[in-house]
């Protein structure tokens, strides 16, 4: 009879266990899904971990590109039967204005409550909510008819995000200096997270869904915050003075985050993973909304200040382009239409909305709308779930 001694048996179980993780069937959460990874590592090489996704977050489609489910009309059963359309929230109206985006004409004003700062659409993309920010409320609209719904009582809902698993709900309440969690479909409080920071505006998710940053306007200051504790966990100031950080946008590769800043006229360029202090790229006057291309190869930068849009290049990691609105303007927040052959902005302080051809930078329409349009949203758009802001999907 052998005698098996510890060694031996411990070297048997492990070979069991690579064996049993390799049998794993293609339904099985084996190691590889745990990593948001397929296939095991070729024979003779060290395969490099990757930290685990979000808890429930659905995994990107290609791990070079976040936003690869954002191809052209590549829109989900959710909402491909939805009549396209453009939201506009007018600050000082307290509407909403609806463009047909094919005729350039507004087809109907919704009123809603006082100072509605953008329309966002839900975490399942089956509903538009009114971000009434001095109303203190969210009106729901749904995209299918149009109906609008009965408003839900939040707290100054200034700006709203979704984690990427759908769990959540999150309020930036900017006057409150909070992060609200709640319900992603009641909007009930789940957990408040006070912040020190003043103006809590804009936000992104990182590849993984495991933080997020977000941009302090009135005190220029980023926030790192872990998604799954709903606890801060980085807090820098800007290196500007009166810098006022405003739209928040992840690059493709997930590497690289950038934040407009409408006082120090650029970007800044962020190493989220490591929190370090951003560089800042210039881009032009009032720097303040981000967007980017349905082939992920650029990013739109609306130029407020100066009536001009910047066209940032992610592989040559550089402005290659700016277009100016023949007429001045003031581009403010928006959207890429489903095709991508559309960029829409609204004119902030001249109640108008600009239709921006993405090929040539031609303004295609210029139209009116109610006082201080704010965060349009361009809808349906392509993507399996939404993060939130006027559409940021994944």
């Amino acid at each position: 009879m052998t005698t098996i001694t510890r060694r031996t048996a411990a070297l048997l179980a492990g070979a069991l266990l690579a064996t049993l993780a390799g049998c794993a069937g293609p339904h099985d959460k084996g190691p590889a899904e745990a990593r948001g990874t397929e296939g095991a590592a070729p024979p003779g090489k060290v395969e490099k971990t990757v930290p685990a996704g979000l808890p429930g977050m659905p995994p990107v489609l290609d791990p070079k590109d976040v936003y690869a489910a954002d191809r052209p009309n590549q829109l989900s059963p959710a909402v491909k039967n939805f009549p396209s359309r453009v939201y506009v929230p007018n600050t000082n109206s307290n509407t909403v204005s609806v463009i047909d985006p094919k005729t350039y004409k507004v087809v109907k004003t919704i009123p809603v409550g006082v100072q509605p700062q953008h329309v966002v659409p839900s975490w399942d993309m089956k509903t538009l909510w009114v971000n009434n920010n001095r109303g203190h409320t969210l009106t729901p609209i749904d995209p299918a008819t149009g109906e609008v719904g009965k408003p839900v009582e939040v707290h100054d809902p200034y700006n709203l995000y979704f984690t990427p698993n759908g769990k959540y709900a999150v309020v930036m309440a900017s006057m409150d200096r909070e992060l609200v969690f709640r319900d992603p479909h009641t909007m009930e409080r789940r957990k408040t997270v006070p912040v020190s920071c003043y103006g809590v505006n804009h936000a992104d998710f990182s590849a993984d869904g495991r933080y997020f940053v977000v941009s302090c306007e009135f005190s220029g200051e980023l926030l790192k915050v872990d998604t799954e504790k709903m606890k801060v966990v980085g807090q820098q100031k800007l290196p500007f003075e009166g810098a006022m950080p405003q739209d928040v946008k992840i690059s493709p590769d997930g590497k690289t985050i950038y934040i407009a800043d409408m006082m120090a006229h650029g970007m800044w360029v962020l190493d989220g993973e490591k929190f370090t202090t951003p560089e800042l790229l210039p881009t032009g006057k009032g720097c303040h909304g981000l967007y980017v291309s349905r082939d992920s190869r650029e990013m739109y930068v609306s130029n407020r200040g100066e009536g001009s849009v910047s066209v940032f290049d992610f592989t040559k990691k550089k402005l290659t382009k700016k277009w100016h609105l023949p007429d001045g303007g003031s581009p403010d927040m928006g959207g890429v239409s489903a095709d991508g052959k559309v960029l829409w902005l609204s004119g902030r302080y001249d109640s108008e909305v600009y239709a921006i051809d993405t090929t040539t930078g031609d303004q295609l329409a210029r139209i009116p709308v109610g006082g201080g349009p704010h965060g349009l949203a361009v809808y349906p758009q392509p993507g399996r779930y939404s993060l939130g802001h006027t559409g940021v999907f994944r």
